[in-house]
């Protein structure tokens, strides 16, 4: 885990982003995964894609409400590279912070009852790219990226 990019991450502002969703509520849950979807139409996205990244949005959303209570998802347009356009997903809260992030990342693994165990392991194989940061007591911050399939 590394402490600065945490720190980094956290300390960003809304205008490095297309879009940012406040998480305090259950129903930022689904604009979050509205706006994400959105996004992913207006870039191009197959549709199977865009349901990837709602999907991803949607679990990080969820764990920002139910683990930390408030939060942001941040959304931005990269621009082509060699892999063509992507849209980099940060999910990020200041929460009580992950102790074993090997653990949380274990297909299945859940600390809710009620979950189906898709959450940090599911968003991670429908990614890209995926990277979590975090320390007890500072927060969590998970960075994924998808990249637009060429056609």
């Amino acid at each position: 885990m590394d402490l600065e990019k945490l720190e980094a991450i956290l300390a960003s502002q809304s205008h490095e982003f297309d879009v940012v969703v406040r998480i305090a509520k259950e129903e930022d849950i689904a604009v979050a995964r509205q706006m994400a979807k959105k996004l992913a139409q207006e870039m191009g996205f197959s549709l199977a894609d865009t349901t990837k990244v709602a999907t991803a949005v949607s679990e990080l959303a969820r764990n920002i409400y139910r683990y930390a209570q408030q939060g942001r998802i941040m959304l931005r347009k990269k621009e082509e590279g060699k892999s063509g356009p992507s849209m980099e997903i940060i999910a990020a809260d200041q929460g009580p912070g992950i102790p074993d992030v090997e653990l949380v990342l274990t297909k299945g693994y859940t600390t809710y009852e009620r979950s189906l165990g898709i959450g940090l392991s599911g968003v991670k194989r429908l990614m890209d790219s995926f990277a979590i940061y975090s320390a007890p007591g500072r927060g969590t911050v998970v960075v994924a990226e998808k990249r637009r399939r060429r056609f």
